[in-house]
C-alpha cells in the first residue's frame, strides 16, 4: 500500500510540483493551499506531512510552525512526521521551534524532496 502524504503548501506551482514528483515515486498524494486539509488527519492517517511555514490564510498570529507544534505536542498526531517547507533563510530554527522532524528550504532539488520523504516513511 502507498504511503498517504499531505502537502499543505499555498503556492499553487510548488505545491502541484511537489504532487506530481511524489505520485510518480509511488506516494499517495492529498494536498490543499490551506490547513483545512489537517482535519482530516484522523480519518485519512497521513504518512507524512509537508507543511508550508507562510501560509496566505493566515494573517500574522499563525504559521506552519505553529500547526507543526499543535500537530507534535498532540498524543493523536504526534507520531506523524512533519516537514516544514520554507524559503526563509532561518528555516531550520523554524522547524525546531516548531518541533517539525526536518525543513525543506525552497529553492530545493527534486532528489532532496524524495530523499526527505522516503527517510521519514520507510
Amino acid at each position: 500500500m502507498a504511503k498517504k502524504v499531505f502537502v499543505i503548501e499555498d503556492d499553487r506551482d510548488i505545491r502541484e510540483t511537489i504532487v506530481y514528483v511524489l505520485e510518480e515515486e509511488g506516494f499517495e498524494v492529498l494536498s490543499s493551499e490551506s490547513s483545512k486539509l489537517l482535519r482530516s488527519v484522523d480519518t485519512e492517517k497521513p504518512d507524512i506531512i509537508l507543511l508550508d511555514n507562510w501560509l496566505t490564510e493566515w494573517k500574522s498570529d499563525a504559521s506552519g510552525q505553529q500547526l507543526s507544534k499543535e500537530l507534535k505536542t498532540n498524543p493523536a498526531t504526534s507520531h506523524i512526521p512533519v516537514i516544514i517547507i520554507s524559503a526563509v533563510s532561518n528555516v531550520k530554527e523554524i522547524a525546531e521551534a516548531g518541533l517539525a522532524d526536518s525543513y525543506l528550504m525552497k529553492p530545493f532539488d527534486v532528489s532532496e524532496l524524495v530523499n526527505l520523504v522516503n527517510k521519514f516513511t520507510a
